[in-house]
Order: structure tokens, then sequence, then C-alpha cells
């Protein structure tokens, strides 16, 4: 009888760990923040100041076009949960900003990047986002001053909604943007080896409209017209007049748009055609990040026209370690 009752009270002992630990761990889940983001990169910059505090959602999955994606039925649901939600702006996730606004929890904030960083008169309108359209260019964290700018707005948001773990946002923060001062750097530097008339971009989609300005390089065409379908015969033809007469060894294509044009442009234009660089998808680990997506498309692009790319080598591209 005593084995019998030592027995039960050991089981009880057992299970009575055993529901502390899985409540525990139910309240641990609980207490981090879901942030629901979009493309690829503003979603890694979240995880990167967020950190053990926050569950981060990205909803455009790596490799899909950020302007034509459409949320599926299973986006309701984690929008409905979110605590934040944070999208770049700049009218580029129009239709998950739609259902967004219709499904979220009247207390969610909705964070548009771009639209609390730039004024109206500093947004880029070109080619593929031409001013008549009403869309401006939504690029903006291909030039990684900009992207400071969304990382201390991502920072004071958390803190804000928050304030328990203010100081570890904060620290994160620091960390990150130490990071990106080290790429901005590195940036101006490649882009300092590249002959000054090579340093002129012909890409498919109109992607570096902030970026050239500030790295001192020049988008002289793009592709991709606006309603995003192939350029007809007589642009084919001015492109590549254009690029003859700019004498730029390479013109550039993307991972996600592939376009059999850019070839034929490439080809009779006579120069080199690299279709590696990449707007919103991230490379493959250990430099899974938006600091490897940039340090990689400033080595191939350096590369390409004829610039010293190793000034990219020494560029940290790992996430933030937790």
């Amino acid at each position: 009888m005593k084995r019998f009752i030592h027995c039960i009270a050991q089981c009880l002992l057992i299970a009575s760990i055993f529901i502390f630990l899985n409540s525990s761990f139910a309240a641990e889940t609980r207490e981090k923040l879901t942030i629901v983001s979009t493309v690829a990169p503003i979603t890694n910059i979240v995880r990167n100041i967020g950190g053990t505090h926050v569950r981060v959602v990205g909803i455009v999955p790596d490799g899909i076009d950020s302007h034509t994606f459409e949320p599926i039925p299973s986006d309701i649901k984690i929008l409905q949960v979110a605590d934040m939600i944070i999208m770049n702006g700049l009218d580029l996730e129009l239709p998950a900003l739609k259902l967004a606004e219709k499904v979220k929890n009247p207390n969610t904030p909705i964070l548009l990047l771009g639209n609390l960083t730039l004024k109206k008169e500093d947004w880029q309108y070109d080619f593929s986002f031409p001013r008549e359209h009403g869309h401006p260019n939504p690029h903006l964290w291909l030039n990684v001053e900009l992207v400071k700018r969304y990382a201390d707005i991502i920072h004071e948001s958390l803190a804000e909604l928050d304030p328990a773990h203010q100081l570890d946002y904060q620290k994160n923060t620091l960390a990150y943007l130490n990071k990106l001062e080290r790429l901005d750097e590195a940036i101006f530097k490649c882009v300092d080896t590249i002959p000054v008339n090579h340093r002129k971009l012909v890409t498919y989609h109109d992607s570096f409209a902030y970026f050239a300005p500030r790295y001192g390089m020049t988008v002289i065409a793009a592709v991709q017209p606006a309603d995003f379908s192939e350029p007809g015969p007589q642009e084919v033809i001015r492109i590549i007049k254009h690029i003859k007469e700019a004498g730029i060894p390479a013109i550039f294509g993307s991972e996600v748009f592939p376009s059999k044009v850019m070839e034929q442009i490439a080809r009779e234009a006579k120069v080199n055609f690299i279709d590696q660089l990449s707007d919103d998808e991230l490379p493959a680990p250990p430099n899974h990040s938006y600091i490897g997506m940039m340090a990689r498309n400033v080595a191939i692009m350096t590369e390409a026209l004829k610039g010293n790319s190793t000034c990219m080598a020494h560029v940290d591209a790992k996430n933030i370690p937790f």
C-alpha cells in the first residue's frame, strides 16, 4: 500500500512538473509579439531588431513579385492575430494593405515605412513608375541610408508597443545600424572602383531609383514598362541605341523577372547580360539577410561594370545573433 501511494505521489509530481513547463512555454509564446510584414528584406530587418521578443511572419514569399502579389485566404488569420503590421508602403502592397485594414484588430497599428521615411516631394517617378499612373517607385530599401531610417522607425514602434523590452530593442538596433553603416561605406568604396563612364545602370525592373543617386550612379534605362508587360519593338530599339551611346559593358536583369528581351537587347547592343540582381529575394544561408542581398548585388554590379568588388569581402552579412 505504501509503495502504491509512493508511486501515485511520484506520478502526480511528474504531472505537475509537465503542466508547469507546458504552461510556462505557452506563456512565453504568448509574450512574444506577432509582427506581420511583407517583402523579405523588411521581414529580415524586423527580425534583426525584434530579436527573441517577436515572432515575425512575412506574407510575401521569396521569389514572388511583390508588385503583383495577392494575399491568400490563410493570410487573413495571420493578419487577424498580428500585434503590428509592417509594410513598405508607397503603394507597393495595396491588396495586402486593403485586406489588413479590413480584417485586423482595431488596435493593431500598420506601419508604412516608406511613407514615414520620405516626404511626397522626394518620391521618385520613372519609366516603370510614371508620375501619370500615380504610384511612386517604392524601392527605398535599396538605399542603405533610408534603411537606417526604417530601422529607427521599427525600433521606436516596437519599444512603444512593448516597453518592457525596449532596452533589448535599442541594443539590437544599435548593433544593426552599425552593420548598415559598414555596408553603406563598402558600397561607396566599390562604386569608386568603377570607371566613371561605367557608373550607369540599365535594369529590367526599375528598382534602383533610390540606390543610384545615393552612390553616385545613374539609371539610364529600365526595360519593363509600367504595366509589367514586355516592351514594344520601338522601345527595344531605343534602349539598344541608348546603351551603345552610353558605352557601358553590361546590363542587368533579375532572378525574379526572367526576360528573353533583355538577352536580345544585350546581344544586339554587344554588352554582357547579368541576370542575377535581386531587389527583394534574399540569398541562401549563411548570408540570408537584407545585408547579404545588398552585398551580393553590389559585388555583381561592380564586377560587371569593370570595378573591383573586393571591398565587399569584409561586410558582415550574417544576422544579429540572439
